[in-house]
């Protein structure tokens, strides 16, 4: 018998201390320590070195890092480290970086000569990208991401427009808006027509309503209306293309619903959409890009493009 602690004194083999006894697993040759978890023995498996080497690299990276680079708070200053950096004006410096180079290639926007422009390939591809994000940005909540349009706003991936679809046109909506408080901006306004009698709005309704099929009553005395107090600002035949704000009525491209509850609430209380106008907000040369944007739209849609 021995009188070494270590050994069991029954089988003469080393003891776990902390056990009492020995268990070898038979897998990996390491002692167990004794606890049975559901039938799976825990292993008594020393310290992996990988382990120790990364925390003592990180500490090692931490001192480095600690005496080079802005580390420590003092109040209201901190310590700039013996490389003397500051992310603050990095970050400044980089954003200035990019803003002269952006402001390189948008200068070119600053002419009106669309047809120019839109010629250059080389310009056109990489600021449509940087147009998207300036649509996305000032545009898309009211026109939707795709330009597809919302409830009482217009689609601008359509070929229907109200005063036109051209660059030229288009930026000069940007810049002065509709409905707006300034004296350039484009004025529409579809009056209230409360003052027609009951039966008389219900005969325009139903006219109105029938017009996108192409199956309204020509000889009935909705069409007289529509003659009297409508055909000047929507044509003859209801197709707009006026240059005036208002939109055509025989076909999809419908801002405020053609459904008879709709067009009679229309006819009732009158419709007046605002834009803003632009020119307060975004340089002349953003208008122009803006625009030559929102005129390929209709391009993009067809293309089955986002």
């Amino acid at each position: 018998m021995t009188d070494d602690p270590r050994l069991n004194p029954q089988i003469g083999e080393e003891i776990d201390p902390h056990t009492g006894h020995r268990e070898v697993d038979p897998v990996t040759g390491y002692d167990t320590t004794g606890h049975d978890w559901n039938g799976i023995r825990e292993l008594n498996t020393p310290f992996p070195k990988i382990a120790l080497w990364a925390l003592a690299l990180s500490f090692a990276y931490s001192v480095v890092a600690w005496v080079l680079l802005p580390a420590w708070p003092l109040g209201q200053d901190y310590t700039r480290g013996l490389l003397g950096l500051d992310q603050g004006e990095m970050a400044v410096e980089r954003y200035q970086a990019i803003s002269a180079d952006r402001n390189e290639w948008l200068a070119r926007f600053e002419t009106d000569d669309f047809a120019t422009l839109q010629a250059d390939d080389t310009l056109m591809l990489p600021a449509m990208v940087a147009a998207d994000r300036l649509y996305q940005d000032n545009c898309a909540a009211c026109h939707g991401s795709d330009g597809g349009g919302g409830p009482n706003f217009p689609v601008l991936s359509d070929d229907y427009w109200l005063w036109g679809g051209d660059p030229e046109t288009i930026a000069e909506t940007l810049h002065v808006g509709i409905n707006g408080p300034g004296d350039d901006a484009r004025y529409a306004q579809m009056p209230a027509f409360d003052w027609l009698e009951r039966g008389e709005r219900i005969a325009l309704t139903d006219y109105v309503t029938a017009m996108p099929q192409g199956t309204a009553d020509q000889t009935g005395a909705g069409a007289t209306l529509f003659a009297e107090n409508c055909s000047a600002c929507h044509a003859e035949n209801g197709g707009g293309g006026m240059m005036n704000g208002a939109p055509s009525l025989i076909d999809e491209a419908v801002i405020y619903g053609q459904d008879r509850a709709s067009v009679s609430d229309t006819l009732r209380y009158g419709r007046q959409g605002v834009m803003p106008a632009w020119s307060g907000r975004l340089s002349n040369a953003e208008i122009n890009l803006l625009a030559l944007y929102v005129a390929n739209l209709p391009q993009r849609a067809a293309e089955g493009q986002k």
